[in-house]
């Protein structure tokens, strides 16, 4: 007999309080893997060529030749999308999109489940097929573009349709290729997100922001033991406080300019109210709770090429219904929704952006 049950009303009942956690973390689920004596360590990424227009360049700047794959859930890789939006490079590279939900990559082989594409009879709202080769699953790009492939198998993904092969899986390079290797058919040439003066400042809001707050709330989420959920708690907490200090004094986080480091920052504040204070247990403040800092979101959300990255269905049901080992009915929260359209008050400070 199983510890627990269900009633007819879906509720649930145990008598056994650890059996979910042990039960649902044996399932094969991309974060999850990660885990070291109770706390997130996230891999780093595997595919790490360059698109550069140097002569010699195995992978030079052309338009129509390559594919960036994505979820709209997905922070890291949202960031690409914003960098592809606002350089104006949707008319050269292509962009697909994949469901919100992981689902079982190869039933047939093992229990993994991640990234996967809608397919015939697939009723998900902005999800696209893979425009290639039909794939069912992200995993499935990866084993196309290197056989016997035994990594992760992650998002976003740079494809070179040329090849075959997977040029960059790694975010923090995808948008640099991005920002400056496409000027000469960019729409927008002119924009530049890695501005040379604000270059250490970038670097050094950068080297805190990246642990404490982007890969923070991760490390409060699949955080398995108390003490490493609360030390990633604190730190998250302490850094937010000093965004907030930091953007009471000027408009973007590395200075008066847009630059990569808010794109890095948005992503996570987007997301934060809306999940990951509740998943996550992020719980001592909510963003609109800091009024520097929700009204520097609204800023930012308010550029349509970062806003129109924003996909609110795709994020919530993606958190919420991919984690069994933290929501493990797939239950999505309500929640009170927010409008990130209503007026800001960063006009305040000067401003120089896209």
């Amino acid at each position: 007999m199983l510890p627990f049950s269900v009633s007819g009303s879906g509720a649930f009942k145990t008598k056994d309080p650890q059996f979910v956690r042990i039960h649902f973390s044996a399932m094969s689920r991309t974060a999850l893997d990660e885990t070291h004596e109770g706390e997130f360590k996230r891999k780093e990424s595997q595919f790490r060529h360059f698109i550069s227009s140097k002569p010699d360049a195995e992978f030079p700047p052309e338009a129509g030749r390559y594919h960036l794959y994505i979820s709209y859930a997905c922070p890291w890789a949202s960031r690409c999308l914003a960098f592809l939006k606002l350089k104006g490079l949707e008319h050269a590279i292509g962009v697909s999109v994949v469901k919100p939900k992981w689902g079982l990559t190869k039933p047939s082989v093992d229990e993994h489940h991640g990234w996967m594409f809608p397919v015939d009879g697939d009723d998900v709202p902005d999800a696209t097929p893979d425009p290639f080769y039909k794939a069912k699953s992200v995993r499935e790009l990866y084993e196309i573009a290197s056989t016997g492939y035994t990594g992760k198998y992650t998002v976003p993904v740079l494809w070179d349709t040329k090849t075959k092969r997977i040029v960059n899986n790694e975010s923090s390079e995808i948008t640099k290729m991005f920002n400056d290797e496409f000027n000469h058919i960019a729409k927008f040439p002119e924009v530049d997100l890695y501005p040379e003066h604000l270059k250490a400042n970038m670097e050094e809001v950068n080297s805190w922001t990246y642990n404490a707050i982007n890969n923070g709330v991760y490390r409060c989420g699949f955080a398995t033991m108390q003490k490493p959920y609360e030390e990633a708690f604190n730190q998250l907490f302490a850094a937010l406080d000093k965004c907030e200090e930091i953007l009471s004094k000027q408009r973007y986080i590395a200075g008066d300019e847009l630059t990569e480091a808010d794109i890095r920052l948005f992503m996570t504040l987007i997301r934060f109210d809306e999940v990951y204070v509740v998943h996550f247990k992020t719980n001592k403040k909510f963003i609109r709770e800091y009024p520097n800092l929700f009204n520097y979101t609204k800023d930012l959300f308010q550029n349509p090429g970062i806003g129109g990255t924003v996909n609110m269905y795709h994020i919530k049901h993606h958190y919420y219904g991919s984690h069994p080992s933290i929501n493990p009915f797939g239950i999505i929260p309500v929640g009170q929704p927010i409008d990130y359209t209503t007026k800001h008050d960063r006009d305040r400070f000067s401003k120089k952006s896209p």
